[in-house]
């Protein structure tokens, strides 16, 4: 039975500073220009990078060469090496870009984060449409009683709303949802 989402995780698409780009569109443009000739890392086959990665190659045309790896952070160390072009990563490489070892170009939610706002969205940046997030939610075993579900979420939603969490969140590039059952 559900309870809540608790959460939406969006990827963000960073690149290496040696990519003659620095928007989305200008991505496009090159990834058209030579096809399978980029090669985009993530956390593994079937992982959020790998999926939004698939999306974008779709949704604009383009052929990249996915290289999957056991877990993040090997991508952000590959990537910075030059060894991989690009990723649609996690906060992880929020450092690295802010160090100037890696560029953002966009994040793979909806909605822009609050805690970037100057990043736009893939939707806002040359795909309208693209949106790929991760989320995770709150569920209770069959048959629980309504008035658990009911107290569960209630308080859940109360806890995502807390100031404190929601900077935690916000820190992670995590946004706090506290849907209804």
């Amino acid at each position: 039975i559900p309870i809540t989402q608790l959460v939406e995780v969006p990827n963000i698409l960073v690149i290496h500073p040696s990519l003659p780009a620095r928007t989305v569109k200008s991505l496009i443009a090159l990834a058209k220009s030579k096809p399978g000739s980029l090669n985009y890392g993530s956390a593994g086959s079937g992982s959020s990078q790998h999926l939004a990665g698939e999306l974008f190659k779709k949704m604009a045309g383009v052929s990249m060469v996915h290289i999957p790896y056991k877990g993040g952070g090997a991508v952000v160390v590959d990537i910075i090496a030059g060894q991989v072009q690009l990723t649609f990563g996690s906060s992880t490489s929020l450092p690295y870009v802010r160090a100037g070892r890696l560029v953002a170009l966009a994040v793979t939610s909806a909605q822009r984060v609050a805690s970037l706002p100057n990043l736009p969205t893939i939707a806002e940046s040359g795909l309208p449409g693209y949106e790929a997030a991760a989320w995770y939610a709150l569920f209770a075993p069959a048959r629980t009683p309504r008035f658990i579900v009911d107290k569960l979420h209630t308080e859940v939603a109360r806890i995502l709303k807390l100031p404190e969490v929601r900077e935690r969140l916000a820190f992670e590039t995590i946004q706090p949802v506290g849907s209804t059952p």
